[in-house]
């Protein structure tokens, strides 16, 4: 029973830490965050796109000298 008391005693410290971590980090605000996500967004597209592109290439260069 004290094991698990012990236990009990150690999650909530836990908890209790965490928490208040929490409370010191410096939230974005909502501006900041729809902001980033269209970066996000926009970054990733640009890289499909150039990955689409390059391997399209690559992809013909392979073809043409298969074929010989």
């Amino acid at each position: 029973m004290d094991r698990l008391r012990r236990l009990g005693a150690s999650i909530r410290r836990n908890i209790d830490e965490a928490w208040s971590e929490l409370k010191k980090v410096s939230w974005p605000t909502v501006l900041q965050t729809r902001n980033l996500t269209v970066l996000v967004f926009a970054v990733s597209f640009g890289i499909g796109v150039f990955i689409t592109f390059f391997d399209s290439i690559f992809l013909n260069a392979v073809k043409f000298l298969s074929n010989g």
